[in-house]
């Protein structure tokens, strides 16, 4: 597995126990950092964990703007009636694709469609498919190719 695959996996593990615990980020992360490479389970490169802690820093600053995203685009769903894994899947996936220019949108939804496969229910790959695919239509930039860095002074 790419080490973007396993910092996006583990964002949503992440970002799944705040949802369901709520409370400080920076008092969150050093225990979600130790239950992972406690006892039987490898160091998490830092590579990884960096990207791991930039989506999840990413995915909380803008979560209004990203679950008004969500909202609009799911319109016969309550945010909150969305199963946790695929709402925190989602979240991700809309970050990357609002504030993430150097991911091509298409990778970003391939990307949660397969975590979604791997962590959500049955129908979670084709839900959150059906999601990022109506904001995609959305953007203002291409759907395969990363976005122009812009000149800022």
């Amino acid at each position: 597995m790419g080490k973007r695959r396993e910092g996006r996996e583990a964002a949503v593990q992440f970002l799944y126990q705040l949802d369901l615990n709520p409370e400080a980020l920076d008092s969150l992360l050093p225990q979600f950092w130790k239950l992972r490479t406690g006892p039987g389970n490898a160091a998490v490169p830092a590579k990884t964990r960096s990207f791991t802690e930039a989506l999840v820093r990413g995915v909380t600053s803008h979560s209004a703007t990203i679950d008004d995203r969500i909202r609009q685009a799911a319109a016969n769903y309550q945010l909150e009636r969305i199963a946790p894994v695929d709402r925190n899947i989602l979240r991700i996936a809309i970050y990357e694709m609002l504030f993430c220019n150097d991911v091509p949108p298409i990778v970003s939804i391939n990307e949660a469609i397969e975590i979604a496969k791997r962590f959500g229910g049955d129908e979670s790959g084709r839900f959150v498919n059906g999601i990022l695919d109506r904001i995609r239509g959305e953007l203002q930039r291409p759907a395969r190719t990363a976005a122009e860095p812009t000149n800022q002074p």
